[in-house]
């Protein structure tokens, strides 16, 4: 857990998914530096409720609030940033972390379960986006509180680049994601809006539970990690933060990973 020292006071971020796992580690890690945060969920309400209320709790300069928005549907996202802009004033950062999985083999996949994951993992970061930069340019600079425009910070997944047999549609969402988060970078740097994604390897949440729930399979998961461990969910908090603040100002248009050294792929250790 990062320490708070108020690199995001003054500014305000919508958190997607965050109702738990990663999401409400990042939540909870921008509302201890400071910045409102609007947690969104679609649902377990009670849970976003709590986590908003933990957040105004700890955060000495902001609130939290928690909304139930689906981001996978246009007019609900326009609604949630209208709302959170008639709450707060503006946005500053958005991390559009919400995401599912609905995993088959290729050749037994639905349509549904196909669209489904494109719909909230790509289409929901896509209008995050786009309503994020919208107020951005709307909005101008605030000088005294940033450095930049705006921020966006996508969730991604080391699956953008490692290849998932029987997750072809969350890993296809998730490559796809380099390319909106690169392209965005290329048509808004200009106007000092900061636009980079972090690639989470495994990490501890309800998700993936059957991955590390039992010692056996968590043994098995650690041989993919040259830290040897998995990642907890502050681990991306820490990250979230860094990227949003103005220490990481000059970053934009990148990928950080958080993976232990996944991406390192340790099944070369011994020669292949």
């Amino acid at each position: 857990m990062q320490k708070p020292n108020n690199r995001l006071a003054g500014q305000t971020c919508i958190v997607t998914g965050a109702n738990s796992g990663i999401g409400a580690s990042v939540a909870r890690s921008i509302g201890r530096d400071g910045a409102n945060v609007v947690v969104n969920y679609i649902t377990h309400a009670e849970a976003a409720e709590e986590i908003a209320h933990q957040i105004s709790e700890d955060n000495l300069c902001g609130e939290a609030i928690a909304i139930r928005y689906d981001v996978s549907k246009e007019d609900q996202v326009i609604s949630m940033f209208r709302q959170t802009i008639n709450h707060f004033g503006t946005v500053d950062i958005c991390i559009p972390n919400a995401g599912l999985q609905k995993d088959a083999s290729l050749h037994e996949m639905t349509m549904q379960d196909w669209q489904l994951v494109l719909d909230v993992n790509l289409t929901g970061q896509f209008l995050c986006a786009r309503e994020s930069i919208r107020e951005f340019l709307k909005r101008g600079m605030r000088p005294e509180i940033s450095k930049s425009l705006g921020k966006i910070i996508h969730m991604s997944s080391v699956h953008q680049i490692i290849p998932w047999a029987g997750h072809a549609n969350y890993a296809a969402s998730k490559g796809a994601i380099v390319m909106l988060m690169e392209s965005i970078c290329q048509e808004y740097a200009s106007q000092k809006v900061r636009c980079n994604s972090i690639a989470p390897g495994a990490i501890q949440t309800p998700i993936n539970r059957p991955a590390w729930e039992t010692p056996e399979a968590l043994h098995k998961l650690n041989k993919l990690i040259p830290y040897k461990r998995i990642g907890i969910p502050e681990d991306i908090g820490s990250a979230a933060v860094w990227l949003a603040s103005d220490e990481s100002e000059y970053i934009n248009g990148t990928t950080i990973f958080v993976d232990g050294g996944m991406t390192c792929y340790p099944g070369f250790t011994e020669n292949g």
